[in-house]
């Protein structure tokens, strides 16, 4: 049984790189991150993690969000932008204390293997209180994750362009995230697909509309996106959003990467999936 196990992840393994090389010809295959990926260096220049405040219309008062800048940023520039957002139980400060997205990127900038870019941490809770506290499954909290695609389009973005030196076409704006954040990515970037040309969906949760409403026109959708990511740990009990998604865009053959590797629901899987995910990013395909 075991040898069985290995036999079908390696299947697995070897079946997502040979999508991946099919669909994104231009690019090397980016690996499986490696031990150390997240270990912060102190002799690699590092980026920088600050709290912007912006004032929401959809919601009603001023919110909160963390925004990277990338090692060497200089207002001087203009810089292509991530929004990775957080899981039900987490808020704009999930990714760093979990995840550590800052020295991921950082020991990727050292090696070459980024685009440099912003990378915004918003909280996906779109209420006046939005912390994550008491019940996170209260039916007003979990409304609140579909409510932040106006706050998302209307406020933060607009706030972000802005205040930051930062590119404002679709080409140049990318949305992923973990869980009830990798939903919330494939909700609101395949549905305004005139905003993100690249999408990317970590573990993603129940709140992922069907398929069918995801991509209801897969003939524009092959012409609008440049990269569409969906991984997964093998073990994690929610797999069965992502596996549907999957296939369903292999029906109407929608591009999209479509990688699973051992692991459950935890930032393990999260961390390699923005590792590789990243390495993707903003460049020719």
């Amino acid at each position: 049984m075991k040898k069985l196990i290995l036999i079908k992840r390696a299947l697995c393994f070897v079946a997502a790189l040979l999508f991946a090389s099919s669909t994104f010809a231009q690019q090397e295959i980016v690996k499986q991150s490696q031990p150390g990926f997240d270990v912060v260096r102190a002799d690699i220049p590092h980026g920088k993690i600050d709290t912007i405040n912006y004032n929401s219309k959809t919601v009603g008062n001023s919110r909160k969000a963390l925004v990277y800048t990338p090692p060497g940023f200089s207002k001087e520039n203009k810089y292509p932008v991530l929004y990775l957002l957080h899981g039900i139980g987490g808020d704009e400060k999930e990714w760093l204390n979990g995840g550590t997205p800052q020295v991921i990127l950082d020991n990727l900038y050292s090696q070459g293997k980024v685009v440099p870019m912003i990378v915004v941490l918003p909280n996906g809770r779109a209420m006046k209180d939005d912390r994550a506290t008491g019940n996170v499954m209260a039916p007003d909290k979990v409304a609140a994750f579909a409510t932040f695609e106006k706050d998302l389009l209307n406020d933060l973005i607009p706030f972000v362009e802005r205040e930051f030196p930062v590119l404002k076409d679709r080409e140049h704006r990318a949305i992923a995230g973990l869980s009830m954040g990798g939903g919330q990515s494939l909700n609101f970037g395949l549905g305004n697909l005139d905003k993100f040309a690249w999408v990317g969906a970590f573990s993603a949760a129940p709140n992922t509309k069907k398929p069918e409403e995801l991509v209801p026109d897969p003939e524009a959708t092959k012409k609008q996106l440049k990269l569409l990511w969906i991984s997964c740990g093998e073990s994690d009990g929610l797999l069965s959003f992502s596996k549907r998604t999957h296939e369903y865009l292999a029906e109407k053959g929608v591009p999209h990467v479509y990688y699973i590797e051992p692991g459950v629901h935890d930032f393990k899987v999260w961390k390699n999936g923005l590792y590789m995910f990243s390495q993707q990013l903003f460049k020719p395909i």
